[in-house]
């Protein structure tokens, strides 16, 4: 089971798409908006939100000087351009196709570089139908290399419903579970997991998750405190967390694994800036493993 699902209150609401997919969304235009240089160049991250986002990611100009936003923009834009480049080492190691699961807003399949990729967007129904409202407003067309597969994971399998939209379990493919580990019980994460790690060689995967509190400093452990209790209020509370140690066996199945933190994220990607944008804490880690 894979429950992207959203849960308020524990009580599933069937109609309404996820506040946090939305959260992510915003972030990621205003990066293309605010920061320069861009670290992930996103042509589509603006136009996809459209109209009925515009006054909200207007506000998100005035959150600049509020370090804690600023470092969860760079976070956000990190994990989705460390994603993308390994993708790319897929592709030249022959992989030809690529799985968001969990793929809210993300606007790779609409700018899909790779002529020979097939993108598979994996999503809950709810979230995935708002997703196709917003680029027919935005009038963004879907490419033939993209497919949607909507899925609810309470009733459907996973592996089920990629075979059935065409995806080869048979070949390789590479993956990305981007925002979604941390609101996952561990019998869920486990379970896709254990589908990612019976995929084909060459197979891989980029997930990013976050730290137990116990190991975080005293003052970002009030600043995960107060951020659990804006997604609780939001209807998707965190419950799994990982230390790089746990992670790394519950991984063990994969041959070559690169987990990154703050120091990593930010050598890679924010070394030598003027602004103010980066990696703050310990809390957030992405890791790349390989079949």
């Amino acid at each position: 089971m894979y429950p992207l699902r959203i849960r308020r209150s524990d009580v599933v609401d069937e109609a309404l798409p996820s506040r946090t997919a939305l959260r992510v969304a915003l972030r990621r235009a205003a990066h293309q908006l605010y920061d320069c240089p861009v670290v992930f160049a996103d042509p589509v991250a603006v136009p996809i939100l459209g109209t009925a986002y515009k006054e909200e990611l207007e506000r998100t100009r005035f959150h600049l000087d509020k370090p804690f936003s600023v470092a969860m923009r760079a976070f956000l834009v990190a994990r989705s351009r460390f994603a993308e480049d390994n993708l790319a080492r897929a592709v030249t190691a022959g992989v030809k196709q690529y799985v968001l699961l969990g793929a809210g807003l993300d606007t790779f399949g609409y700018r899909n570089p790779h002529s020979q990729l097939r993108v598979f967007e994996v999503d809950h129904p709810a979230t995935q139908a708002w997703k196709r409202e917003l680029l027919g407003e935005s009038r963004i067309g879907v490419p033939a290399s993209l497919t949607h597969v909507p899925v609810d994971f309470e009733q459907q399998s996973l592996a089920d419903e990629l075979e059935r939209s065409g995806f080869d379990m048979q070949a390789p493919a590479f993956f990305a579970w981007l925002g979604v580990v941390p609101y996952l019980t561990l019998e869920a994460f486990r379970s896709t997991a254990a589908f990612l790690s019976a995929r084909p060689a060459r197979s891989g995967v980029v997930l990013d998750y976050g730290q137990p509190r116990h190991v975080l400093p005293p003052l970002e452990q009030l600043g995960r405190d107060s951020l659990a209790a804006r997604v609780q209020l939001a209807g998707e509370p965190f419950r799994l967390f990982f230390t790089p140690e746990e992670m790394r066996s519950e991984l063990s199945a994969f041959h070559e694994v690169e987990d990154i933190g703050t120091e990593e994220i930010n050598a890679l990607f924010f070394a030598g800036r003027s602004d103010h944008l980066a990696v703050r804490g310990k809390s957030g880690r992405v890791i790349c493993a390989w079949l």
